[in-house]
């Protein structure tokens, strides 16, 4: 394994791009896909692309708000001084990279958002007290997490059939979680990854020679210098600690009140509002907090400017019916035995060009509850199905990747070598989970 793992990530440092290079050979390859497959002439590709570029924007701003919240809070000195406490207790590269995984796991099993950035934040942490630990790895475990997110307790599409009145209702009623999330299938799946990624992951971990560890300087911390206190009411203001406990209490109130009524809910919303909330009582002061979130909204560019080229391609895909095209091809090759199976498969392939969950659901959806509908199969099990295998090429698709690199300095092509074997260990896993459950 350290042989083949030192050669994945030999190839993906020469030949793996940039994310924003990525995104735009995909933006062709689409296009020039959707020409050939389609009825879709180039300048309607074009005009799909076009008129759909923008189409993510709230999304866009919530995950900026997601990473640039982290990161406020991982600078405030009680949070650092916690992570710091969890991390010293760590002591050899081999303890390092299991504990990042498993935390990683079940952080996004809880909720995608709070594993993706905490899951780094702690494994940024661990490399400022662990020495000889490969970076790269350990930041790969802290991402490879993020594999059973979707079949967790914020997973999109078993969340969105077990409520009343979603898109598919007419077809396929309302399903509740007990026979998607907490099916036979889904829990071998997620007990059986959760239990062996973080051993799996150690078995890749390099060998002393080739063990790249952390540069200091992606340690180093920026420090910020504060305005000189004034005596007048802007500065007074800038430095009360008044203003920092009413807004504080107004957004604990807000929270206790949310959970209270609604039960446990994490969505992005509700996790940027703690995020937010707890980095402003952290940082005690106005001027502290907006210094660090000066710092921290530097780290948000590869979001900002991909997330639109992945918005224009998901509107090629669709509105050319090219992945429609892509799912009706794994239909015509299943039976009844092997159609969950293939429908993993086409989830997997469709989810590099629709790198969204609830994104995919409205594609696959309609294409594969019917192909459900004709075979006899199970509609819970078929939408796990795609779910699962939008959750499993994200360890190699570089869009969920932009927060986790962010926050630890590094590009994806020094992390995908370790994800690739990642993927195809968890593919193993979620295939038989479909296959024989």
């Amino acid at each position: 394994m350290k042989t083949l793992t030192k050669i994945s990530n030999t190839i993906m440092e020469k030949y793996l791009p940039d994310p924003y290079i990525f995104v735009t050979i995909l933006t062709v390859l689409v296009l020039l896909l959707g020409v050939s497959l389609t009825d879709s002439s180039p300048l309607e590709m074009v005009t799909y692309w076009g008129g759909n570029f923008w189409k993510l924007l709230e999304f866009t701003m919530q995950m900026v708000i997601v990473l640039a919240a982290g990161h406020i809070l991982a600078n405030s000195p009680i949070f650092k001084k916690g992570l710091s406490a969890v991390a010293s207790k760590i002591k050899t590269p081999s303890m390092a990279i299991i504990i990042v995984t498993f935390i990683s796991l079940i952080a996004c099993w809880i909720n995608w958002g709070f594993g993706l950035v905490i899951g780094a934040l702690f494994a940024k942490e661990i490399a400022r007290h662990v020495k000889k630990v490969d970076y790269r790895l350990l930041i790969a475990s802290a991402y490879s997490g993020f594999i059973i997110w979707h079949g967790g307790l914020a997973g999109s599409i078993p969340l969105s059939i077990a409520t009343e009145g979603h898109p598919f209702a007419n077809l396929i009623g309302v399903i509740p979680t007990n026979v998607t999330l907490f099916s036979t299938y889904n829990l071998f799946i997620v007990i059986v990854i959760a239990l062996t990624l973080p051993l799996f992951n150690r078995w890749m971990m390099p060998k002393d020679e080739d063990t790249i560890e952390v540069e200091p300087s992606l340690l180093e911390e920026e420090k910020v210098a504060l305005p000189k206190p004034e005596n007048n009411f802007a500065s007074r203001s800038e430095r009360s600690y008044i203003l920092t406990i009413l807004i504080g209490l107004i957004g604990l109130v807000f929270l206790f009140h949310h959970f209270i009524t609604e039960g446990f809910a994490l969505d992005l919303n509700v996790v940027n509002t703690i995020f937010i909330v707890l980095g402003i009582i952290f940082h005690g002061t106005p001027q502290r907090f907006l210094a660090a979130a000066q710092d921290a909204i530097k780290t948000t560019t590869g979001i900002v400017i991909q997330f639109p080229f992945y918005a224009g391609i998901m509107g090629m895909m669709t509105d050319s019916g090219l992945a429609a095209v892509f799912s009706q091809w794994f239909v015509s090759i299943s039976n009844e035995h092997t159609f969950y199976l293939f429908t993993f498969f086409s989830g997997g392939l469709v989810n590099f060009f629709v790198p969204s969950g609830g994104g995919q659901w409205s594609v696959q959806a309609p294409i594969m509850l019917d192909a459900a509908t004709a075979l006899g199969a199970d509609y819970a099990k078929t939408a796990m199905a795609i779910a699962w295998g939008d959750a499993w090429t994200n360890m190699i698709q570089p869009f969920w990747a932009l927060p986790a690199l962010a926050i630890a300095g590094l590009k994806a092509k020094d992390i995908m070598g370790f994800c690739l074997f990642i993927l195809i260990y968890t593919g193993i896993i979620i295939s038989i989970g479909f296959l024989f459950f």
